[in-house]
């Protein structure tokens, strides 16, 4: 029987209302009315002036419709919304609705208006009215808010996606609107980035109570919230305490989600024999095993010891730039070089990745990961690759910058006469945010278009049954999607889309960018559970960049650190994750586990393992002296976790 989790915020007293859905119904086709058409589907809600909400829900749930009709940016097929007051379905209301809505879509460039950032900040103020001196405080007091103050007068174009997202929510804030709305607005941001967004968000519903609504797949996020509504085809299922509703693992897993790690590490442990409640947070987790383990001196060999030892010692890992691998040497990026835009990207980059790894990258946002992986198939080219470039002289009394050398699947990049076509068909990439490779009129055409350029002598046959392959491999019904638009899909599912369209060529390098970013905790694991899938059959190398440090400790066997357009740490994620104050000055984080190990040290139990949460919990039952492989198996199945072995 598991056990009540008992973080929930203090009961509130009574206010007016700040939203109102009131039977409302929302179709994308219009005439439309079949069961199952609709994206919200008889959805009555009530939110108070001052309330924060955390809205849960799988991809396709219908969240961002949600947030959308609230905003007045879609009109519901029927029923009433009310905000603040004001009828959304009265045009003459829907300036004074939008002035005091603010909302972050999840991808920024969705948001983006200005070629300099102060001005795109100032485009919201300007426009409902505020007074110029006033809109220079907003800028100031928004730009500090998301640590982007150094890029005022940057060109939001040339900014990484993470920095972007900033930007965009730079710009909601700067508005001070009495009903804040963010769509997934920090999935792109590095820990560090994410915890600054959401502090402010929290400072601001309780110091000017703005009213808050969080779509999130992110538990410790919805933890802020006074209350959590999770959705499931387009109704609303459940409403509570966060701390009762992601407690509710049946529940939950009906409606394709899954209990936080930390909540799923609790269970295993306890049906290991472990006799603990339930715990929302790493510090919660460490303080229930603090009352139930024994103590013992930090030079008293432990249970596990010495297995992750031989991680952290074994020799590096080198990629030769053969069939499979990679083998960077000094690479360098300068974005708009010899203009007032300038910006260094990559400040001589050096990395190993060896056929075979399961490699993760890690970075803080604007470190130079996505403009590095951008080389890896030739979408950015190094200037001895391009076809007009002549040899550089150097100039008198200065030598020339150390040669750049970069070799991917047997292919040598810095060589114009590669064949780049050849290279693309064996390096497959899946980009940041998916709509950037998203272009035909259906999801079957789009899967196709790869196939068609990259693998001759198909027949139609033979296409269709494997764009049936791909997109059913990434967990979508061929007959369903196949003929619908991909714009027309949820986030999630046009990350999946995305995917498809790159492993139906098979390619022998897989580099993912954000592969899971956006996607809700069972969609995560599906698309773990399938790159590791694939690795197995048929794809030698998979890269993937991830700001989610329990994905990279669960799932790769190295992972490299960038930082300000370098390589500063590369090495096994059992040795990485311990130089944790390293890690936080990047602001970077580290898995949730290497958090309670951290904590239980300091109450005198030392309990030392991989990080992966199979592991943690096979090291810690070891230590209280009941040891259960199925239980750490089950946490590794919860976690959303792999065995590396």
């Amino acid at each position: 029987m598991s056990r009540p989790c008992g973080c929930g915020r203090a009961e509130t007293i009574k206010r007016m209302e700040a939203i109102k859905f009131e039977n409302v119904y929302f179709s994308y086709d219009e005439g439309e009315d079949e069961k199952g058409s609709f994206a919200l589907s008889g959805v009555s809600l009530s939110v108070e002036e001052g309330e924060f909400v955390a809205v849960l829900g799988h991809n396709g749930s219908g969240k961002s419709t949600l947030a959308r009709l609230t905003n007045g940016l879609l009109s519901p097929s029927s029923g009433k919304i009310t905000v603040l007051g004001m009828d959304a379905g009265d045009p003459k209301k829907l300036f004074d609705i939008r002035k005091n809505v603010g909302i972050v879509f999840q991808n920024p460039d969705n948001q983006t208006v200005a070629s300099i950032v102060e001005d795109d900040i100032a485009f919201g103020p300007e426009n409902i009215g505020v007074p110029r001196e006033e809109i220079g405080k907003r800028i100031d007091f928004a730009l500090d808010a998301v640590g982007m103050s150094a890029y005022r007068n940057s060109s939001p174009a040339r900014l990484s996606g993470g920095q972007k997202q900033r930007i965009a929510i730079a710009g909601v804030l700067a508005l001070l609107p009495k009903i804040m709305i963010l769509d997934e607005s920090t999935a792109m941001l590095d820990p560090r980035g994410r915890k600054e967004v959401t502090d402010v968000v929290q400072r601001l519903n309780k110091e000017r109570g703005i009213t808050v609504l969080l779509i999130t797949h992110f538990p410790e996020e919805a933890m802020l919230a006074d209350r959590a509504i999770v959705m499931n085809r387009g109704e609303i299922v459940m409403q509570g305490k966060p701390s009762d509703i992601l407690c509710r693992e049946e529940e939950l897993e009906t409606f394709n989600l899954a209990l936080p790690r930390p909540v799923a590490l609790c269970r295993a442990l306890r049906r290991g024999g472990i006799d603990i409640g339930d715990a929302l947070t790493p510090e919660e987790v460490a303080g229930e095993l603090l009352g139930v383990l024994p103590a013992r001196g930090a030079d008293i060999p432990d249970a596990g010891k010495d297995a992750p030892q031989a991680a952290e010692t074994a020799a590096p890992v080198c990629g030769d730039g053969g069939q499979g691998s990679v083998c960077c040497r000094n690479l360098v990026h300068i974005y708009n070089p010899g203009s007032p835009f300038e910006t260094p990207a990559l400040l001589g980059v050096d990395i190993d990745v060896a056929a075979g790894e399961f490699f993760g990258i890690i970075g803080h946002t604007g470190s130079g990961k996505s403009t590095f992986v951008q080389y890896l198939d030739a979408l950015l080219k190094l200037p001895t690759a391009r076809k007009k470039y002549k040899k550089k002289k150097p100039k008198k009394g200065q030598p020339l910058p150390p040669a750049a050398v970069l070799k991917v699947d047997g292919f040598d990049l810095t060589d114009k006469t590669t064949d780049f076509r050849a290279l693309r068909g064996k390096v497959g990439m899946v980009f940041q945010y998916p709509e950037y490779q998203l272009f035909a009129e259906t999801v079957a055409a789009d899967v196709a278009f790869g196939l068609k350029n990259f693998r001759d002598g198909l027949t139609e046959a033979e296409t269709e049954e494997a764009v049936r392959a791909a997109i059913e491999r990434v967990g979508l019904d061929y007959e369903e999607v196949k003929d619908r638009s991909p714009f027309e899909l949820s986030g999630g599912q046009r990350r999946r889309v995305a995917i498809a369209g790159v492993i139906v060529t098979k390619p022998e390098i897989l580099v993912l960018d954000e592969p899971a970013a956006g996607l809700d905790p069972l969609g995560k694991k599906e698309i773990m559970q399938l790159l590791h899938k694939i690795h197995e059959e048929w794809c030698k190398t998979v890269i993937i960049v991830s700001h989610d440090m329990d994905e990279i400790s669960e799932n790769c066997t190295r992972a490299a650190v960038f930082s300000d357009g370098k390589v500063v740490m590369e090495e096994a994620p059992a040795a990485l994750f311990r130089r944790g104050e390293e890690l936080a000055a990047l602001g970077l984080d580290v898995p949730f586990t290497a958090k309670i190990t951290e904590c239980l040290a300091r109450g005198g139990v030392h309990i030392r393992s991989d990080f992966t949460a199979a592991d943690f919990v096979k090291r810690t039952l070891e230590y209280a002296g009941v040891g259960a492989e199925s239980a750490a198996e089950s946490a590794a199945d919860n976690a959303g976790g792999q065995d590396n072995a």
